[in-house]
């Protein structure tokens, strides 16, 4: 079936360019996989199998091609106080329970929700994801020993800025001489083989963990299967899951732009809980689509989903046989291969829209920039900025609302209604009827207005029964087809009269 191919872009596939960016994406995803694992309080195999388990399954039955999923920080920074207080198993448990619910939302088709999200919200998720993952990389200037974490001095700091330094200059220019290769992975290659050559004494993957391990081990999580576990569980597995899918979808979003295609959202939503599922059952730490690494693979020249699928499986052969290569690789290549995905995910036409766009959008778009960033949760951030924008929106519309009033010869009025009626203009409305003052008889015209919701009906049984009570007739006139419904399935309880 095409739905299921491999390969879902018209063009051609080059093997080449999928399979340097799937390498490139699995050297990025492991520093992070392990930061958020060790973070979080759990092993660091637990964030190479959900990176492993999630990229593997999302790519072969994600919603697009391109796409990269792993051990996201933004679902496992939700369930730490589970893991703090009920242990790694309710962990698991969460995981999967929490995959079954993105997989429902897939199967009712309630992904393509994400698309009702405005562009400031976008902008401000995008700002603020990209200073985390810079700031993030601040964090790697630190010297890690088992007692504490301080900032790197004297030779170790110079040699991890210049080191950092050159990966980005690298990545910044050769694209300038080549495309044949991933500008990051020539990087990664070449920092590796400076620090060998001239034997730096720098801060190498291995200081963060060691990731030698075997092929996730199959595991019930050992919890008591009861109503008492459902209640500890159920409210972290929705948080993750809504958490998942808002980074999920709008990173798909996100690539459906960038690739001028479009992605299936249902589609990712049932690859991102069978990927979590899979993760409650092979002892991975659950995750999400990951924007950075997404970005990463992308500019490395990916199209298709071999990338993604070569990346996970890289991850695995690591874990499994390359992981005392992989510990040699220096941080300063992968923080400068990070720096570069946070200066290239910001979107810096921002500045410049500032003084243009209105201030509505400018607020929205601050706002979930620094929700992003001081809190950390990107869920929330989006949420904060999707009701904003839609109040601004309800308010907007509200002010929208006229009336055109004119007296016929047989002295009948009619009320020509301009804009549509729904909560946030249903006040407005009422104020536009002189009902003491008025004839008789009363039209009210909807031909170029709409009933939208239970207020605006609620608004205009209130209309009716004040004219009701003067004795005089209310009828309204051209309603359309979804207004008349509307007043259809209150089954009798609010009822009109119609010209």
């Amino acid at each position: 079936m095409r739905n299921f191919a491999l390969f879902d872009f018209k063009q051609k596939v080059n093997y080449k360019n999928e399979v340097l960016a799937g390498l490139t994406v699995a050297m990025t995803m492991i520093p992070e996989s392990l930061s958020f694992a060790i973070f979080a309080g759990l092993s660091p195999l637990t964030g190479l199998y959900a990176a492993f388990l999630m990229g593997l399954i999302t790519a072969i039955l994600g919603g697009r091609p391109g796409m990269v999923s792993g051990g996201a920080g933004a679902t496992i920074v939700v369930m730490m106080a589970l893991i703090s207080s009920h242990g790694v198993e309710y962990l698991f448990a969460a995981v999967a329970l929490a995959g079954l619910i993105q997989i429902l939302v897939g199967i009712f088709k309630l992904g393509k929700f994400v698309r009702l999200i405005p562009e400031p919200v976008m902008y401000g998720f995008l700002n603020g994801l990209a200073i985390i993952i810079f700031m993030a990389q601040i964090e790697q200037f630190k010297a890690v020993d088992q007692e504490q974490s301080a900032w790197l001095e004297g030779t170790q700091l110079w040699y991890m800025l210049g080191l950092v330094l050159l990966t980005i200059v690298i990545i910044q220019f050769v694209p300038k001489l080549t495309k044949a290769i991933p500008a990051s992975l020539i990087a990664i290659v070449v920092i590796f083989a400076v620090v060998l050559i001239f034997q730096i004494d720098t801060k190498t993957v291995k200081d963060i963990a060691h990731i030698k391990g075997s092929f996730p081990p199959f595991h019930i999580p050992a919890i008591p299967f009861n109503l008492e576990t459902l209640a500890i569980i159920f409210p972290y597995a929705l948080m993750m899951a809504s958490v998942g899918l808002i980074e999920s979808l709008l990173t798909l979003t996100i690539v459906d732009e960038l690739t001028d295609t479009r992605g299936n959202s249902n589609r990712e939503c049932i690859a991102q809980g069978t990927a979590n599922i899979a993760n409650g059952f092979f002892s991975g730490m659950g995750g999400c689509a990951m924007i950075a690494q997404t970005f990463v693979n992308l500019n490395a020249g990916s199209r298709a989903r071999l990338g993604g699928i070569i990346g996970a499986l890289t991850i695995l052969c690591i874990i499994l046989f390359g992981s005392s290569i992989i510990e040699q690789i220096p941080m300063a290549a992968l923080v400068g291969v990070m720096m570069m995905v946070a200066i290239s995910t910001f979107k810096w036409g921002t500045f410049g829209m500032l003084n243009k766009m209105p201030k509505s959008d400018m607020f929205v778009c601050i706002t979930v920039a620094a929700i992003t960033v001081i809190l950390h949760n990107l869920a929330l951030a989006v949420l904060v900025g999707v009701i904003i924008s839609a109040l601004v929106f309800a308010w907007d519309n509200a002010k929208m609302i006229r009336a055109r009033k004119h007296v016929d010869a047989d002295g009948i009025k009619y009320y020509y209604i301009y804009g549509p009626l729904f909560f946030g203009s249903a006040t407005t409305f009422m104020q536009k009827f002189d009902i003491a003052a008025d004839p008789k008889e009363i039209i009210i015209d909807f031909s170029e207005s709409r009933i939208v919701d239970m207020s605006a009906l609620e608004a205009l049984k209130k209309i009716q029964d004040r004219y009701h009570a003067l004795g005089k007739q209310v009828y309204l006139q051209q309603v359309n087809d979804d207004g008349r419904r509307l007043i259809e399935n209150t089954k009798g309880t609010i009822t009109f009269k119609f010209k």
